[in-house]
């Protein structure tokens, strides 16, 4: 396979084999096949690793911030030079089709090495002048960060977590996903090639059992996964019981409203992406598409045209945009909510076949005649279904919209502006879209509220998540004591 890691784990600037540790194997979801053999990390290489981490941080944290920069940016270069390569080896470990990996995972990453790169030079406190005393303030990194990747987007999460946490002076150990634990490594051997120096940027690989060792141990300062509530809830805990700093974000069941005087074929792409991009494996996936229904019929003949014509078939082809579910898992809990709603009434308007091949595949699901208490309108499915709902009025669709105790994403399609905003205004979601969905350009802070998540990632905000600030007074008048 092209550019495939040389060992399991990547630590202390170099590629490390751990053969103590479990046997991992990496299977290409379009084909079942095991591409890779790697090994979880074992308790002994956890603890060399967050030794050597926290060593090397003090002297990463001396550096001066254009220091820092200079090698995040120069890794953005290295991965932009390399993206072919970084994309075939996303789409072997992932599944999803290379005509996508091309545009949207590797260069997402090094848009977050260069954007935060370019912030390094920037991190300040500020200067508080209290008559002829004043204080200051230092912004200081919060020491040692453990990220946890979710397996749908393993090279741009290991980037979006690594390049706040470095602008700002701190070590990361990363753990990726154990369904895709490739693309992280060769992000590690990117850094480090950039300059980065040894065991500012880790990673180690393994299952749960390994995520906990990390979240647990007292050197860990910071804690930051990107996964499901369930998973999350337990992290928060285990993060929590150490007062360790954390950020969460987590999964959701986000609405799309779709207003009678949308544009129709532009409502229709941003419930495509919306649903189907990824295979619809996306945790910020508007799967409740609530339709009004001046436009509910039109909207359906339309969405089922264009989602006939999606090219299923071999990742590794362009041509190709529609690819499998990451493993037989998954595919089996989407087939079991696909059985739910068609037993709980729901209309089956297309798809939900599993195809005949190796791998993981099922065709693009979309539901109609939905109603809020059914089951695939509820919980997070993260598979290629879609619901569409019926709506009358606007202060209905917001207060159904808000019905559900995810708040990640939201998006609106009107072409009164006005509505747009007044909408967005009330819909409880974190990361919202007026007349697009599903856009994360590093720039804007991601993240949700209610269970979807603590915290954001990405833009100035994620600095206020990866730094902590001191504040030091400094007293130029005589000091009075009371004796």
């Amino acid at each position: 396979m092209i550019g495939q890691p040389n060992a399991s784990h990547f630590v202390n600037g170099k590629y490390v084999e751990d053969t103590s540790g479990q046997e991992l194997d990496v299977i290409y979801p379009a084909t079942g096949e095991v591409i890779a053999r790697l090994h979880e990390a074992s308790r002994q290489l956890i603890d060399q690793t967050i030794h050597q981490a926290v060593r090397a941080q003090k002297m990463w944290a001396a550096k001066s911030g254009a220091e820092r920069g200079r090698i995040l940016r120069r890794a953005a270069d290295l991965i932009r030079e390399r993206n072919r390569d970084l994309s075939v080896l996303e789409t072997y470990d992932t599944g999803k089709p290379l005509q996508e990996t091309l545009v949207a995972d590797a260069t997402s990453g090094a848009d977050a090495l260069d954007y935060f790169g370019g912030l390094a030079a920037n991190l300040a406190g500020e200067h508080i002048q209290l008559g002829n005393d004043w204080v200051y303030t230092r912004r200081e990194p919060l020491g040692l960060c453990v990220g946890i990747g979710a397996w749908n987007y393993p090279t741009q999460i290991a980037c979006w977590k690594a390049a706040p946490a470095l602008a700002c002076g701190n070590a990361m150990i990363f753990k990726p996903s154990e369904e895709t634990p490739l693309c992280a490594l060769k992000i590690a051997e990117i850094l480090s090639e950039a300059g980065l120096p040894p065991g500012i940027f880790n990673v180690l690989q393994g299952r749960g059992k390994v995520g906990e060792a990390l979240i647990n141990d007292p050197k860990v300062d910071k804690v930051s996964l990107t996964g499901s509530v369930p998973t999350g809830r337990r992290v928060y805990a285990m993060a929590a019981a150490g007062m360790k700093h954390v950020t969460m974000e987590l999964g959701g069941k986000s609405p799309l409203i779709i207003f009678d005087d949308a544009d129709l074929d532009e409502a229709v792409s941003g419930a495509i992406l919306g649903n189907f991009y990824s295979s619809g494996q996306v945790c910020s996936n508007g799967t409740r598409v609530f339709v009004q229904t001046g436009i509910k019929e039109a909207f359906l003949k339309r969405l089922q045209e264009r989602v006939a014509n999606a090219i299923i078939g071999d990742p590794q082809n362009e041509s190709t945009n529609f690819g499998p579910l990451i493993n037989a898992r998954q595919l089996d809990i989407v087939q079991n909510y696909i059985a739910t709603g068609k037993s709980e009434g729901a209309r089956l308007l297309y798809g939900g076949e599993i195809i005949d091949r190796p791998g993981n595949w099922i065709t693009p699901t979309v539901f109609a005649d939905i109603t809020d208490d059914m089951t695939i309108a509820i919980e997070e499915i993260f598979g290629p279904v879609m619901a569409v709902l019926d709506f009358e009025t606007e202060a209905e669709v917001i207060a159904r919209a808000n019905t559900t105790e995810f708040g990640l994403a939201a998006g609106v399609f009107t072409n009164d502006l006005k509505r747009g905003h007044r909408v967005i205004a009330q819909l409880e979601a974190g990361s919202c879209f007026i007349n697009s969905y599903n856009d994360a350009p590093v720039e804007a802070p991601f993240g949700g509220v209610k269970q979807s998540g603590v915290g954001r990632e990405n833009s100035k905000a994620a600095i206020e998540h990866y730094s902590q600030l001191k504040s030091v007074y400094v007293r130029m008048t005589p000091i009075e004591a009371p004796y």
